[in-house]
């Protein structure tokens, strides 16, 4: 008789990934709200907890959701996560205007052929905005 863990190994069940959302790390919640809501133009969509207590919270612009939580034990403050996206020239143009005092990111050639700009976030977080190449 096969379990369903052996079946699940053989194909006969059906699974399916909807979407993966990094987890990052925060240390001081208005800190970085003040990046991801007005500096990168995300929606804080909910948040849960406040004041001394951990906080979550999940922040949103477009197809891009983000988790942020302070609880110890969530994320390692200076992780990296690479958002692959169309427009980094677009968005590199939309936060130089914002005039954020903490950064002046540029656009760098990157892997594969792609442009990528990173933004670093108050917790040391890298978001490595990257573009395809385009083809030849």
């Amino acid at each position: 008789m096969e379990t369903a863990a052996v079946s699940w190994l053989h194909g006969a069940m059906s699974i399916s990934v909807r979407e993966v959302v990094p987890i990052l790390r925060m240390f001081d919640v208005e800190v970085t709200k003040r990046f991801y809501v007005d500096y990168l133009g995300c929606s804080l969509d909910w948040q849960d907890g406040e004041g001394d207590r951990p906080v979550y919270l999940q922040v949103s612009r477009g197809e891009l959701v983000l988790h942020l939580s302070s609880n110890h034990d969530d994320g390692t403050p200076g992780s990296a996560v690479l958002i692959e996206m169309r427009g980094v020239d677009e968005l590199h143009s939309e936060l130089r205007r914002k005039g954020y005092p903490f950064l002046n990111p540029g656009i760098e050639m990157a892997p594969g052929g792609g442009r990528e700009m990173q933004l670093i976030d108050p917790t040391s977080n890298r978001l490595r905005f990257w573009e395809r190449a385009r083809p030849a």
